[in-house]
């Protein structure tokens, strides 16, 4: 278990940039995947991106190229860049962490931060 706070949204205009904060509140080297998604008002929450104890990462097609995840053990961290921002991109955006095994796996979700991108 591990509680999440992200940070850094906020309203950017068409094909700018934001760099999204995931905090957690414990370290992050033995959860196996943590990662970030996403959910537009009147649509299904989507994944975005993820990242493994690894350094493994995955991406959803809408994102490649433009998104890149990223995390800092030292700092209890994961980070979202956000690159060539578009109107569809504007959505709540949700930190992940899975962790554990067997009966001790669990997943948590941070509270969402805002993103906003102006046409």
């Amino acid at each position: 278990q591990v509680q999440l706070v992200e940070s850094g949204g906020g309203l950017v205009q068409a094909g700018g940039s934001l760099r999204l904060s995931c905090a957690a509140s414990r370290s992050i080297f033995s959860i196996n995947t943590m990662g970030w998604s996403r959910q537009a008002p009147g649509k299904q929450r989507e994944l975005v991106a993820t990242i493994t104890a690894s350094g493994s990462t995955n991406y959803a097609d809408f994102v490649k190229g433009r998104f890149t995840v990223s995390r800092d053990n030292s700092k209890n961290t994961i980070y979202l860049e956000m690159n060539s921002l578009k109107p569809e991109d504007t959505a709540v955006y949700y930190c992940h962490a899975q962790g554990g095994i067997g009966a001790g796996r669990f997943t948590n979700w941070g509270q969402g931060t805002q993103v906003t991108v102006s046409s």
